[in-house]
Parts: structure tokens; sequence; C-alpha cells
């Protein structure tokens, strides 16, 4: 019996609930909520996909009941709340940071062996606060950022080759921002043609930047942040893990001198397993590549430092 509990039955957390459950990732799904009836809505509204969508993965839905979590074999994080007129990101990290660690402390005292999937932001700094807060081994806590990030990479390549985007290889490493994240367009390739032979110069750097921004121009179009890539994104995370697949995706992690870093989780290649991330694959950057990564990892430690840990 295998079970998977989803904190957070807003958009992106109910999204993750939905794939997991229609892919069988798990016998059991619990989707928790603090507000009282969302996560048994949305869980029976799933329940009553069953028969049309032909799954037998259970889903419930329980509001703050921490109990109904226990034995859970991966546990997502995605509570906080939305930056609000005013307020300043140290402000939003500090109120965000003090949910994740509550929510933490929660989960592990009913489920001590979960491995722990953040997508609370700022994703990087939270990962790192779960980590800190923790105590669990550095492969149980994961930041799904990169696996989003080089999903949407992968689509705007896709749309510039006009090619089928599941035979595209592409990964985004570096810090899951605006700003930070770094589009390896040198490592990406079509059918094992490196795109760099396939799209001129002008046209990557557009697909960089499209990439770099994606989810800002998502907000842009839908007035809120964007859930189905989000949702989907960190179930192909816990679908990894859970089925033991060795698949190399892009996750924050916590590094002891991998990429030249320490003390710091941002978003790096690994290999994800049972256990959760196995190890960090070395893609052997280049100077302007690990000139990136540097400057990447040190706005990730800029805002680690508003957590006052």
């Amino acid at each position: 019996m295998t079970k998977i509990t989803v904190v957070g039955a807003g958009n992106v957390g109910a999204t993750c609930a939905n794939v997991l459950a229609f892919k069988e990732v798990a016998d059991e799904i619990v989707l928790l909520d603090i507000k009282e009836g969302v996560s048994e809505g949305k869980a029976l509204d799933m329940t009553q996909t069953t028969t049309l969508l032909g799954f037998d993965s259970r889903i419930s839905g329980i509001t703050n009941d921490y109990t109904k979590t226990a034995g859970s074999d991966v546990v997502v994080i995605t509570s906080g709340i939305p930056r609000k007129p005013g307020m300043t990101r140290e402000e939003l990290i500090g109120v965000n940071a003090g949910i994740v660690k509550s929510v933490t402390e929660s989960v592990l005292a009913h489920s001590p062996n979960a491995i722990i999937v953040c997508v609370s932001n700022p994703m990087d700094t939270m990962t790192y606060l779960i980590q800190k807060v923790s105590g669990l081994p550095k492969n149980r806590v994961i930041g799904m950022g990169g696996a989003l990030d080089s999903s949407r990479f992968k689509c705007y390549l896709s749309k510039a080759l006009n090619a089928n985007p599941n035979e595209i290889e592409g990964i985004v490493i570096g810090g899951h921002g605006d700003t930070t994240m770094i589009p390896l367009t040198r490592l990406a390739s079509y059918k094992g043609v490196p795109v760099t032979e396939l799209l001129d110069k002008e046209t990557l750097d557009k697909v960089v930047a499209d990439t770099m921004v994606g989810g800002a121009t998502l907000t842009k179009l839908l007035g809120t942040s964007a859930w189905y890539a989000p949702g989907a994104a960190t179930a192909y995370v816990v679908e990894s893990i859970i089925h033991d697949q060795k698949k190399v995706v892009s996750c924050s992690v916590y590094l002891e001198g991998e990429y030249g870093e320490s003390d710091i989780c941002v978003g790096v290649p690994v290999v994800l397993g049972r256990t959760g991330w196995e190890k960090v694959v070395d893609f052997r950057l280049n100077d302007a590549e690990k000139a990136l990564f540097k400057a990447s990892a040190a706005a990730v430690r800029k805002t680690n430092g508003a957590l006052n840990l």
C-alpha cells in the first residue's frame, strides 16, 4: 500500500492530487487543507470521476487533521500565501516560512519516514527551510521547481522547432525564479541533434527569455498563478520517486560541494528513486554556465537570509 499526502488543496495541490489519482501513482491520496470543506469537496469531485476515467486510487479530503496523513510515503507541501499589495518580499517569506515550518513538523509527527516534496514559494528557500528544521537526511527533501521550468523550456523549444515536445531533451538548473533559472541550451537536443544546430541564436535567446518569464506570462494572462503545469510537474516528481523510476530531473536539493556550492538548496539534475534523490548528476558546465549558476546561487542565498535561521 502506497500513500501520498498533498498539503494545500488550492489549484496546484488539487491538480497534483488529480494527476496522481488518474495515473494511479499510489493506492491512497490524501488532500489536506486548513479551510473547512475545500479538500473534502475537491476530493469528492475527483472521486466522482473514478468510473469515468477508470482509475482505482482512493482520494480523501480532510481539514487540518494530520492524523489522517499517517504513514505517507511522500508528502507534498504547497502551503503558503501569495504576496499581497504592500507586503514586502521579506514579509512574505516570514509568513510562508512559519506556515511551512508548522506543516513540516505536523506531517513528520505522523509520517517520520516520508519524503517531502516542496512546492511552496519562494521554493528554493522553503526547501532549504524544510531541510534545516526537519532534520531529515538530505535525500528526502526535494524542491520541484526545476521539473516545471524544464517542461516549460521543452514546450518553447518544441514551438520554435515545430516538433513533438516529447522528442525534445532540455533541462533548466539554478534557482526557481524569473531571473535565476538557467535553461541549458547547449545541452538541449531534438532526437539526438543539438538544438544549437537547428535554431539560430536569436531564436534560442527568445526561447530562453520566454522560459524564464514562463510563470509571469501565465500570471499576466490568467490574473493568478498557473496550476496545470505546476501540479503536473509536482506529480511527475512524486511518480518518479514512488515508482523508483531513476529519472534525471532538475530539482532543488541540498548541496555539499556539488556544482561548487554548499549549504544551499538550488536546482540541479538529480536521479530520483524510491529513497528520494539518489545522486547529483554532473553536467560539466562550461565557464559561462558556471558563472550563471554562481550568480543564481548568490541570489537564492540572499533570499535565504530573510529566514533568520
